[in-house]
């Protein structure tokens, strides 16, 4: 990994950070906080890099339709979904049912 990528790794995982418990953001949402619009591959990439770092919560970052695109990602085949149902989180055939409620802006 470029010391570049590694920094913006290190930004994606200061916005996760900030999500808060039972809320999610998308990986668009944080590349645009970033000023990197169109890197929200970018910031999937640095979300599965995370996985070591219990500090980064991965699995409230989804994709702009509220999918849980990167459920493959984590060990057991839905950890990602059952992380985010203990946080009280509605998910039917791996998307939020309320998505647009309990989404997170970076921005605001």
């Amino acid at each position: 990994m470029s010391k570049k990528e590694e920094n913006f790794f290190e930004k994606v995982y200061n916005v996760a950070r900030k999500i808060p418990y039972g809320r999610v953001t998308s990986y668009g949402a944080i590349a645009k906080h970033l000023g990197a619009a169109k890197s929200a591959r970018m910031v999937g990439w640095a979300m599965n890099a995370s996985h070591n770092d219990d500090t980064v919560p991965a699995h409230r970052v989804v994709n702009k339709q509220g999918l849980l695109t990167g459920k493959h990602h984590f060990d057991g085949i839905n950890l990602m979904e059952q992380l985010l149902e203990n946080e009280g989180v509605l998910i039917k055939d791996a998307k939020i049912i309320n998505f647009d409620t309990i989404f997170w802006n970076p921005n605001d």
